[in-house]
């Protein structure tokens, strides 16, 4: 039976100080309230990796990072290796996110070599996949998705694979306040189980976790997280509140 998870995505939000007054809070809640069938991950800026590993229940929370290098190290100024992410203590790792994609001209070549690089260090990968509304307007996203399965991971070993989970993030829908509706999410990640039943087999398609993203929050988690392939959710902005983040956490 697949994991769900609900993973949060701070982005470059929170000082320190506040990530672990955050991270404290999540640690008390959850020891109340945690379902137990769901795995938690919050995924923070490189610098609270480490202290914020040091506190958390491991039992209830899992830390993770939101990018890494494809080198393996050397002279590259200002990039963390997937080695220094997980000896930070990391268990998972973003990669492929959209502003990654945006701003940084992320192309499926270069996410591929970091899916490796970090799969090579034992971390699980959280690999994010969506259209623009460019491209959803135009019927082009299914396209658009499988180009960037297919370039991004599709070369994986059966092993290898079991180690990704795919978020699925409309780019559309991200900060923006309009979410996927429940068909359109159910929709798209049925096809992307398709996909990786056709590319490996039916067995590691049913295993697979595929999350949404995508202004998802506590208030359409219940109705998203109750469609057949939607496996829980990558939340940015709902992530960095306590309350607002177990309650998307419950919605199970």
């Amino acid at each position: 039976m697949r994991k769900k998870i609900v993973a949060g995505n701070w982005k470059m939000n929170l000082t320190l100080e506040e990530g672990i007054d955050l991270a404290k809070s999540l640690n008390t809640k959850l020891s109340d309230n945690k379902p137990p069938d769901v795995d938690v991950i919050i995924c923070t800026p490189f610098t609270h990796i480490y202290p914020l590993t040091q506190l958390i229940d491991k039992t209830l929370l899992h830390t993770g990072a939101q990018n890494c290098s494809d080198k393996e190290s050397g002279a590259y100024t200002g990039e963390i290796s997937a080695a220094m992410i997980k000896s930070a203590g990391a268990a998972y790792v973003i990669i492929g996110h959209s502003e990654r994609r945006a701003y940084f001209k992320e192309n499926n070549e270069l996410l591929n070599a970091k899916v490796k690089s970090a799969l090579g260090k034992e971390l699980k990968v959280i690999f994010c996949i969506g259209e623009s509304l460019e491209q959803r307007q135009s019927a082009k996203h299914f396209d658009v998705v499988k180009d960037q399965l297919e370039n991004g991971i599709f070369d994986l070993d059966v092993k290898d694979f079991s180690d990704v989970i795919i978020a699925y993030e409309p780019v559309w829908a991200i900060g923006t306040g309009v979410t996927a509706s429940s068909d359109q999410a159910q929709e798209m990640h049925a096809y992307i189980r398709s996909l990786i039943a056709a590319n490996y087999d039916k067995q590691l398609a049913d295993n697979t976790t595929i999350l949404y993203g995508g202004s998802c929050n506590a208030g359409n988690a219940a109705e998203l997280f109750s469609m057949k392939d939607v496996d829980g959710g990558l939340i940015g902005g709902a992530s960095l509140k306590a309350d607002d983040f177990i309650s998307i956490i419950k919605s199970y």
